[in-house]
């Protein structure tokens, strides 16, 4: 998967504390989330855990649960739910007043989904402990995605995701707010190879997944298609043994509180 070289150990998050406190935000189906709770779970073998999840996803949220009650490890950490987005939760902590601090907060391909980055970053920044660490995974700038999404945002950035970012966005964000972080590459690729043959029901599928349209043919005119169809395998894929790899580079961001 992604962040398995994230050296956890080297900021002794939790190395001196009662208790290590964690707060996933956006976590969906929760497989990065308990990858990563496990690998503290490791780091940290004599610290108690709490894991606090933000998903506004119902459906998600139980896949979550299920995923927790098949995982031995993961049924010694005392789970509290949030089921609501982002932009939710925040409204309801600065209501409250009071709000638990986190060690570790991961931020796990959400970014795309809020309206104020800058806000949001701020937020979340605000409720990290002393020497605590905001992860912010999401799609490296000049990867496939940024090329792709960037290259036709008029016709892609059109539905749930309106402002297409990419590490390049959070970290001028970073900069722009004075912020210290570290940013880690994690490199990754798919084979797109089918979405040059259209007789292929699996390249269909992935074009409508990298555009997210139900329909890719139906929902852009020939030209669009064909525009789109050259830039995936020219500017964002690489060849290899006559297979077309689609560059789907992450970058792994840790904020310092």
């Amino acid at each position: 998967m992604l962040l398995f070289s994230v050296p956890f150990p080297r900021y002794r998050i939790g190395s001196d504390q009662r208790s290590l406190d964690v707060l996933g935000v956006g976590s969906g189906g929760g497989e990065v989330d308990a990858h990563i709770l496990t690998v503290l779970q490791s780091t940290f073998p004599s610290v108690p855990i709490t894991a606090d999840i933000v998903e506004g996803s119902a459906d998600l949220t139980d896949g979550f649960k299920a995923l927790v009650a098949k995982t031995p490890n993961l049924q010694k950490i005392p789970f509290t739910w949030h089921l609501m987005t982002s932009e939710n939760y925040e409204k309801q902590v600065k209501a409250k007043g009071g709000a638990k601090k986190f060690d570790f907060i991961q931020m796990v391909q959400m970014i795309y989904y809020v309206d104020d980055l800058a806000g949001t970053i701020a937020f979340y920044r605000s409720l990290l402990k002393r020497n605590g660490r905001l992860m912010i995974i999401v799609e490296a700038a000049n990867s496939g995605w940024d090329i792709l999404w960037k290259t036709y945002k008029k016709e892609l950035a059109v539905g749930v995701i309106t402002q297409y970012r990419s590490s390049a966005e959070v970290i001028d964000n970073l900069k722009s707010q004075g912020l210290k972080y570290e940013e880690h590459a994690a490199p990754n690729a798919f084979d797109v190879t089918e979405c040059f043959d259209p007789s292929s029901e699996t390249g269909r599928r992935l074009l409508d997944f990298m555009t997210a349209k139900d329909r890719f043919h139906e929902s852009f005119t020939p030209e669009i298609r064909a525009g789109i169809l050259d830039l995936l395998r020219h500017k964002c894929s690489t060849e290899k043994d006559g297979r077309v790899l689609f560059n789907s580079d992450l970058s792994c961001i840790l904020v310092h509180a």
